[in-house]
């Protein structure tokens, strides 16, 4: 029999380094995510988490490194490339509008339309029904306007728009940042179900319990460098705290960090 191939990522950056004039938000930094995974990217404040989060949507472009999808080099000039390339982001701000209906919201700036003016309407719902059933969302209707939904509802609509493109990765920054137990049991669920459907997630998270509840693999970074590689079902709350902390230093190679 014949040895197994090895497993690609979906997403791998290699050395990847950016900084911004003198100071130095990321340096050699390694990072990647499988399907059927989740990540968590963790770190103190200023660790380098969201510049690595732009880094891969597009926002900011690398000094250097390599960026590599699915096995084949690539760039990611910018966030249009990044939708194109099959990633998808929620930032924190969730970019949604509370006088739209979920239906607008999940389609804004891509609608469906019919004869270049005319919406379609009835398939964009369809299409909206789909998703939110796929992720078994708690949205009571399509045509409800955002203003009346749950913090977890409306990070609900926020992850459900990004699967309108198809996408193979998906970045979350803090998506249960101040939310209620119940409202961040609801989006720990659909992360689940993200994975469950062969994403990608990258989770951006300064709560250790929610990470601990969703996560397959935790990345530390301290001070814009790798600080730590752990598997989320077997690492001790504190050998995490440690590497965040800089209790504890990362061997890479031959370097210490």
């Amino acid at each position: 029999m014949g040895a197994t191939a090895p497993r690609v990522p979906l997403l791998a950056m290699k050395q990847i380094t950016k900084r911004f004039n003198a100071v130095e938000a990321l340096v050699g930094v390694d990072f990647e995510v499988y399907a059927h995974e989740v990540v968590a990217l963790v770190g103190d404040n200023g660790a380098g988490k969201s510049t690595l989060a732009q880094i891969v949507s597009g926002v900011l472009t690398p000094d250097s490194g390599i960026i590599e999808l699915a096995g084949e080099p690539a760039t990611i000039p910018n966030p249009s490339a990044a939708h194109a390339a099959g990633i998808a982001t929620v930032f924190q701000d969730l970019a949604l509008c509370d006088n739209l209906d979920v239906t607008a919201n999940l389609f804004l700036g891509r609608e469906a339309t019919a004869g270049g003016s005319f919406l379609r309407d009835g398939e964009m719902e369809q299409t909206t029904k789909r998703i939110l059933r796929d992720l078994n969302s708690p949205i009571p209707s399509v045509k409800t306007q955002l203003h009346a939904l749950s913090g977890g509802q409306r990070q609900s609509v926020a992850i459900a728009r990004t699967l309108i493109g198809n996408p193979r990765i998906v970045v979350l920054d803090e998506p249960t940042a101040a939310l209620s137990v119940a409202q961040t049991a609801e989006v720990l669920t659909l992360i689940e179900r993200l994975r469950e459907l062969g994403l990608g997630v990258i989770l951006i998270s300064h709560n250790m319990v929610d990470v601990r509840a969703v996560s397959d693999r935790i990345e530390v970074l301290r001070h814009g460098r790798n600080n730590g590689s752990f598997d989320a079902t077997t690492a001790s709350y504190e050998s995490i705290l440690a590497a965040i902390t800089g209790a504890t230093s990362y061997i890479k190679g031959d370097r210490a960090y």
